[in-house]
């Protein structure tokens, strides 16, 4: 994956992903997602706050301790709350040093550029399953889609049982399925529609 710059990949990610936020209406919030922990009001937090440890990751910090949940954001706060992280975490990734440099990432200490497709895959797939749980009001882009579930496939096994990894095991994608269809069945999420 180090041959293709995940930088713009990753900004056009965090355009959709603030799209789909935008979606969200205040009677969707206590709705259900794909991530069977989360409701779609602790989705927002996940994304918000696991944005921001992506952010804190590129300044160098240590986003272990960051906390993957935002708290303190109004309801109606949640479009203005990811635009602020993602222009942070948009500026932290911007220089060709830090794409080199190491980074800090929950699994290691890797260059920059091998640790940014990871959290293009991340983003993406919550975006997934927020757009999912919301009936998908905007189109995603197939693009990112593309190059998340081509990360996804080189990072995770097939089977994660028991492995302490933050997604299930892959599940078979329903027949015709586009590419985010089987990115989240490679991340072994089941469709809110379907489940």
């Amino acid at each position: 994956m180090d041959a293709i710059d995940p930088r713009p990949l990753y900004a056009r990610a965090t355009e959709q992903t603030a799209a789909v936020v935008k979606a969200v209406t205040p009677e969707a919030l206590a709705g259900p997602t794909a991530c069977a922990e989360f409701d779609v009001r602790t989705l927002l937090a996940h994304i918000v706050g696991g944005t921001l440890r992506i952010a804190v990751v590129g300044e160098n910090g240590d986003g272990g301790g960051v906390r993957a949940l935002a708290e303190g954001v109004p309801d109606d706060g949640w479009p203005a709350a990811f635009d602020e992280v993602r222009v942070r975490v948009l500026r932290a990734w911007e220089s060709d040093e830090r794409m080199a440099a190491p980074v800090r990432a929950p699994w290691g200490e890797v260059p920059g550029r091998e640790a940014l497709p990871g959290y293009v895959m991340e983003l993406v797939a919550h975006t997934w399953d927020l757009s999912d749980a919301l009936g998908h009001p905007v189109e995603l882009d197939p693009v990112v889609g593309e190059f998340a579930l081509a990360s996804a496939r080189q990072m995770l096994p097939e089977d994660r049982e028991g492995s302490g990894l933050p997604f299930a095991s892959a599940r078979p994608a329903p027949e015709g399925a586009d590419v985010y269809g089987r990115l989240a069945a490679w991340l072994g999420r089941e469709p809110v529609s379907r489940a």
